[in-house]
């Protein structure tokens, strides 16, 4: 055996190392959450990820390669991440609310601790028709673009673990409300403050209740309390079905 052959054979036992610990610790991640069911406990623990990250860079201090080891690390992270969320949620979460409810911040937040795709509906057929969203309306009419709106939802039933921020009118057509509970869970970002509360949504009110499987308040909530929350009351809803 030559020298290559030699190196190639221990970066091999190398790999094998890598594989049997990465799926060691897959099955780790999967038994915290069992744990912490089991147990009540939070599922969003933000500062556990924050002291690996410190643990890490204390470790690769002046050692080589340490940009190659950070990437990888971030990408155990990221599919731990996943693990966790399809754990959790093996639907859609369609966020329905008034406007400032902070529909796209917790979208946003929800990615970052749960690595989930986010789809934000008004977005996405904006970018898709490459115009503005009252350039739709005024070029094709309301009930063109409230077609697009459905028929999205119905390309969502082929996907799941995404986190879909409704716009404002999706709750208002029944049809929809019938294509999101398919393949989703309904929630209902309740902000009771008044400055919110024009006359139009006021009118949706009923709608977006009736709809919602969950409701969860944000006033004086942080990102973390309302996910949370979400979370907590998504399983509740689960095991009592």
């Amino acid at each position: 055996m030559n020298q290559l052959e030699v190196l190639r054979e221990s970066l091999g036992q190398c790999d094998e190392i890598i594989l049997d610990a990465l799926l060691m610790r897959n099955r780790i991640v999967e038994d915290i959450m069992v744990y912490k069911e089991a147990n009540d406990l939070p599922v969003l623990q933000p500062e556990q990820e924050a002291k690996q990250k410190g643990w890490l860079e204390a470790r690769m201090e002046g050692r080589r390669h340490k940009k190659e080891v950070n990437d990888v690390f971030a990408s155990i992270t990221q599919n731990s991440k996943r693990i966790q969320s399809r754990n959790l949620f093996n639907y859609n979460i369609f966020l329905i609310g008034f406007m400032g409810a902070g529909k796209s911040t917790i979208s946003d937040y929800l990615k970052n601790v749960l690595a989930m795709d986010v789809v934000e509906m008004d977005q996405c057929i904006v970018e898709r028709q490459g115009m503005s969203i009252s350039d739709i309306f005024e070029t094709y009419g309301e009930e063109y673009f409230r077609e697009l709106e459905t028929n999205l939802l119905i390309e969502m039933q082929s996907r799941s673990n995404v986190v879909v921020s409704c716009g404002g009118g999706v709750p208002m057509r029944e049809r929809n409300v019938t294509e999101m509970k398919k393949n989703g869970r309904v929630v209902l970002q309740n902000n009771k403050n008044v400055s919110f509360i024009a006359d139009l949504l006021e009118k949706r009110r009923a709608k977006y209740e009736a709809a919602a499987d969950i409701v969860v308040e944000t006033d004086g909530k942080s990102e973390l309390e309302i996910c949370e929350e979400l979370i907590h009351r998504l399983r509740e809803a689960e095991a009592n079905k």
